[in-house]
């Protein structure tokens, strides 16, 4: 696979084209007047100018990976009731099949799963309360990207770049690298009834972790300077066929297909593997098995980080059916994930905090929701969205530290309980948005993220 990456004129003028279905708004600006993602001031001092989520699709177990529960050893193999927990009948208990022992200075516990990320304990604040809403792949996935579990709304990154624009006027406010072809696809990056500029830009195909397209223009023959006229023509005719008063699906078109072309003549420097090291490359586990995917694409998140896009989203999933990390069944291929994900995502804090940029760029590591601490079958968990675990690090959070916990045997959270709308409204805060205020006007009432729940957890604030 060739280190270069880069888009075919095409390729960029239909991924920039994609949220034209989606474009009942009013009061745009026309699109000759400015550029609708400017940099916008935040509501308040951010500590965060940027987040780069890292999602591990399907819900890995909390119980086998950062949230330690002696009490499974004990009860292990025995039927319990959980129906003081909040399920109606007994089930037998699976402890975890990992071993844990404590890191850092903080003394946080990690299982063996996660050997590379053990390292950096000291840089990371642990969200051991957290729960959510659907107990379903489809609308648990809707509600951790959107805020809702079955209505189309506008996902967490479109919110972000309406409210604060990009920091590079040649490169979206919003990407999305490989983002997960099932369980709701392009809502996932969707922009609803926001303006179509905010929609997330696709980079690789869904569910293909190796395909990462590319930032060239191989089919065009034209010189610069013609291929500059060609652009200015047709943006002429465009403006022609807005008309003098602004057309929302014709000024989204505008926005969009000028995006596509500051990135066609800018980006290809920007994101660019070869520019790196060996010693970078080597760090994500890149040209190695079984990390070169995932590696890539956190390596891409760093570049993108870098260069100005406010939020980036990573994805762990492939084309299949189920969510990788979805084992209702075969409990043990957690190992094989882990050892996909574990050293790019160290690479990547390393990369971060060696380069300056961890203190200003929230990385949020987290799923859907957790897995029961029963079995089903033999070796296998169901989903739980009563407790699981979240990790935050850099952009203002607490480090070296653990917020919450569930109950004695990790079904529950009991203390310090976070819930997805409390965590996005904790994220909008770290980006000095005010989750109250960042509003939309849609069909007759106002419109936010957190829709109207969620508190600031200011318990894990620096």
């Amino acid at each position: 696979m060739t280190n270069r990456f880069r888009f075919s004129r095409r390729q960029l003028l239909k991924t920039a084209a994609c949220g034209f279905g989606h474009v009942a708004f009013a009061g745009i600006a026309n699109a000759t007047s400015k550029n609708p993602l400017a940099p916008k001031p935040a509501m308040y001092g951010a500590r965060a100018k940027r987040v780069i989520f890292l999602f591990m699709q399907g819900g890995p177990s909390q119980i086998d990976t950062f949230d330690h529960k002696p009490e499974l050893v004990k009860w292990d193999g025995k039927m319990t009731d959980f129906a003081h927990r909040g399920n109606n009948k007994p089930m037998k208990v699976l402890k975890h099949m990992w071993d844990f022992r404590r890191h850092g200075q903080c003394g946080q516990t990690v299982s063996s799963l996660f050997p590379e990320i053990a390292k950096h304990v000291d840089d990371i604040c642990f969200l051991q309360g957290m729960h959510t809403e659907g107990v379903a792949h489809g609308p648990a996935t809707l509600f951790l990207h959107t805020g809702a579990t079955n209505l189309v709304r506008p996902s967490m990154g479109a919110w972000i770049s309406y409210g604060l624009g990009s920091e590079n006027e040649n490169l979206p406010a919003f990407v999305t690298v490989n983002p997960p072809a099932n369980k709701g696809g392009p809502r996932h990056y969707n922009n609803a009834f926001l303006p179509p500029i905010h929609q997330g830009t696709v980079l690789g195909q869904p569910g293909n972790r190796n395909a990462v397209p590319k930032l060239a223009n191989l089919e065009s023959l034209l010189s610069a300077e013609a291929s500059q006229k060609q652009h200015e023509f047709l943006q002429r005719l465009n403006h022609i066929q807005a008309g003098p008063q602004p057309d929302t699906a014709v000024e989204g078109a505008i926005n969009s297909l000028e995006m596509a072309w500051r990135m066609q003549n800018h980006t290809s420097e920007l994101v660019e593997l070869s520019r790196e090291t060996k010693a970078t490359m080597d760090l994500y586990g890149i040209n190695q098995k079984p990390t070169d995917a995932f590696g890539r694409q956190c390596l891409v998140a760093r570049q993108l980080a870098e260069s100005g896009v406010r939020y980036i989203q990573i994805s762990h999933s492939d084309n299949s059916a189920a969510p990788v990390w979805d084992q209702h069944s075969n409990m043990p291929k957690h190992e094989e994930l882990a050892m996909e994900v574990d050293k790019p995502i160290s690479g990547l804090l390393y990369d971060l905090k060696q380069r300056g940029l961890l203190e200003d760029t929230l990385v949020w590591w987290g799923a859907e929701f957790g897995r029961t601490p029963f079995s089903q079958g033999k070796d296998g968990r169901d989903h739980n969205p009563k407790g699981f675990t979240t990790w935050l690090a850099g952009g203002g959070v607490k480090q070296g530290f653990s917020h919450g916990a569930t109950d004695d045997l990790g079904f529950q959270a009991i203390e310090g309980k976070v819930h997805m709308h409390d965590l996005h409204a904790t994220i909008l805060h770290l980006l000095g948005i005010d989750h109250e205020k960042l509003t939309y006007r849609y069909a007759g009432r106002d419109f936010r993220l957190t829709d109207v729940a969620g508190n600031v957890v200011k318990e894990i604030l620096a």
